[in-house]
């Protein structure tokens, strides 16, 4: 890899570091230059930051003193750049919202730790919401924002900051992907009311199987009404549902029931499953972040979400940068090579 375009790298990643933090690096000692290498490291080989540096303290005090906002508002920043560079501004986009865990280990407390008990010693999640560019079109399938999700958030009030936060970044939405767990009354309410198309995997209610039994193979569209309670009153809302039965799929060699809801009659009419598996895509963006996942015992949401969004910095890098380069993997461990001996060159 070129050692230049690696060291445009880091500077931008030195830069994400010093805004998450509030360093001016005129008036401090110790800024994104001093801790890129622990981080870069600890992101390399999945390791914790105490195994790589002893400054493992110092960057955990820097995180609590800062703000939430100001870690998201640095991502963004680098978002916005990203977007002047391809003119994202200019292009339809079709986005994805997914939630991503990270686990814990301890004793659950708080609101910002989901309580979990289903898998070996794992007793809790910290939980993400990430907006991401799915489009065909776009080659940079870039994570556009991420928050941290809090116990007893509210999904339309969360999904509309997210989209608030990035639609100066991006062209015409035109489409916004959800799974099953996002098939929620109030957030299809709002994001009709805002005039944004979406498509949902729609949970299979008690009352949708029996629907489905009285219906033939194929395909039937309905319009679907309800009802949302939201600040003492009631406000009425319509969709399309979109029941699909016994559609074969070629990968099993079975037959699936399928249910979707959108806003949209032309999305309902059109090839539901084709469109709708593009979300998977985002998925896929969370098992490669998992590539560079810094270990964390940590309890403080703050530090989590800062080691998520540095981890998201990364992908979002390779994605745009050096995807048709190298894999990502290997991406991380050059440039936490180049880290180290462009510090080394600097002190020297």
């Amino acid at each position: 890899m070129n050692e230049k375009r690696l060291c445009k790298s880091l500077d931008a990643l030195m830069w994400f570091i010093d805004e998450s933090f509030g360093i001016d690096r005129k008036d401090n000692n110790l800024n994104g230059f001093d801790f890129i290498v622990p981080l870069l490291e600890s992101a390399a080989y999945n390791s914790y930051l105490e195994n790589t540096s002893n400054k493992a303290d110092t960057i955990h005090i820097r995180i609590k003193e800062s703000l939430i906002s100001m870690m998201e508002n640095a991502y963004l920043s680098y978002v916005k750049r990203i977007s002047d560079n391809i003119s994202l501004s200019k292009k339809e986009v079709i986005l994805a919202f997914d939630y991503t865990d990270e686990d814990f280990y301890g004793d659950v407390q708080g609101f910002d730790i989901h309580g979990w008990k289903r898998k070996d010693a794992v007793t809790g999640h910290f939980k993400f919401l990430t907006c991401s560019i799915i489009s065909d079109e776009i080659p940079e399938k870039i994570p556009l924002i991420s928050v941290p999700i809090k116990l007893g958030h509210r999904k339309s009030s969360v999904v509309k900051e997210c989209l608030f936060s990035i639609k100066d970044y991006v062209g015409e939405i035109k489409l916004i992907l959800f799974d099953r767990g996002f098939y929620d009354n109030d957030l299809m309410y709002e994001l009709t009311k805002l005039k944004y198309p979406f498509l949902i995997f729609a949970k299979k209610l008690p009352e949708y199987k029996k629907f489905l039994e009285e219906l033939e193979q194929g395909k039937t569209i309905v319009v679907h009404d309800y009802i949302v309670n939201k600040d003492k009153s009631n406000y009425e809302g319509e969709n399309y549902l979109a029941f699909l039965k016994e559609i074969y799929d070629p990968r099993s060699e079975k037959n699936y029931d399928w249910i979707f809801a959108t806003n949209v009659e032309k999305i309902a009419l059109g090839n539901l499953i084709g469109t709708y598996k593009k979300r998977w895509r985002i998925e896929t963006q969370f098992r490669v972040q998992d590539e560079a996942r810094i270990r964390c015992k940590s309890t403080e949401m703050k530090i989590r979400y800062f080691f998520f969004l540095f981890e998201q910095m990364l992908q979002t890098i390779w994605m745009c940068f050096y995807k048709d380069e190298t894999s990502f993997k290997e991406f991380i461990i050059e440039l936490a090579k180049m880290s180290r001996k462009w510090t080394k060159t600097q002190k020297d």
